[in-house]
């Protein structure tokens, strides 16, 4: 057996008929002082008024003088008769547009206002939170007393690192570092011999098997550093 079908939902608006009808569509015009069709008029309206009523009546509100009807091809529109519609006095107008000036100029005010605040909160948003400060002045107390520590020798009268003994440095890094250049490029030269008919991964493979380092991000970062700078600086000088 086929299921029932489910009744429809009884509609809440109320439809209007007679005078009653007629006068909602009429202020509704007249209140919004523009043009409107039938179609539009009972859309707005809810549907309270019908299309095929809400044209009988702009007609009817037409011929009385009422409104005032403009057909555009097969379309009509219907519009408050102007004549109609009570001038506004001078001295009114003349209030509203003080009035108008008014709240113009007190909108300017809240508009500079909005933006001084919301510049503000920007700022605010940027800035550390309480907690965020914590840490940093927790971060930045461990280093002033790590510091402190490694100044610690010298406020307590332990002698200096002599300039001959910096200059014995300085030249100890320099003889090194050219032994350890020279071993790297005959290591390379070699090596370019003995793997120049392996793939990339084979002479990687034999490369791990015999043990065989190369240098490490660590070696790179200073060779890349101050102290590779150093030793290219004093070659260009000889």
């Amino acid at each position: 057996m086929a299921p029932k079908a489910e009744p429809k939902a009884k509609s809440d608006v109320k439809f209007l008929k007679g005078q009653d009808a007629e006068n909602l569509v009429l202020d509704y015009v007249k209140r919004m002082n523009r043009p409107y069709g039938a179609v539009d008029i009972s859309a707005n309206l809810k549907g309270a008024v019908p299309k095929t009523a809400v044209q009988k009546i702009l007609l009817t509100l037409a011929e009385r003088g009422e409104l005032v009807q403009k057909t555009y091809g097969k379309t009509s529109f219907f519009v408050a008769n102007q004549a109609n519609i009570e001038a506004i006095p001078a001295e009114r107008f003349a209030a509203l547009e003080e009035e108008y000036k008014t709240i113009d100029d007190e909108n300017k005010l809240l508009v500079a206002e909005l933006k001084t605040l919301t510049s503000e909160l920007t700022k605010l948003k940027a800035s550390p939170t309480d907690t965020q400060l914590n840490v940093q002045i927790t971060e930045l107390t461990e280093a002033i007393k790590k510091t402190d520590a490694q100044l610690q020798p010298l406020r307590s009268g332990a002698p200096l690192i002599s300039a001959e003994d910096l200059e014995q440095v300085d030249a100890d890094w320099i003889k090194w570092r050219a032994e350890w250049v020279h071993r790297k490029k005959i290591f390379q030269e070699f090596w370019q011999i003995a793997t120049d008919h392996l793939t990339p991964q084979e002479a990687l493979a034999l490369a791990e098997s015999l043990g065989i380092e190369y240098d490490t991000e660590e070696h790179i970062a200073v060779e890349k550093g101050p102290l590779g700078a150093v030793q290219k600086n004093l070659k260009r000088k000889r």
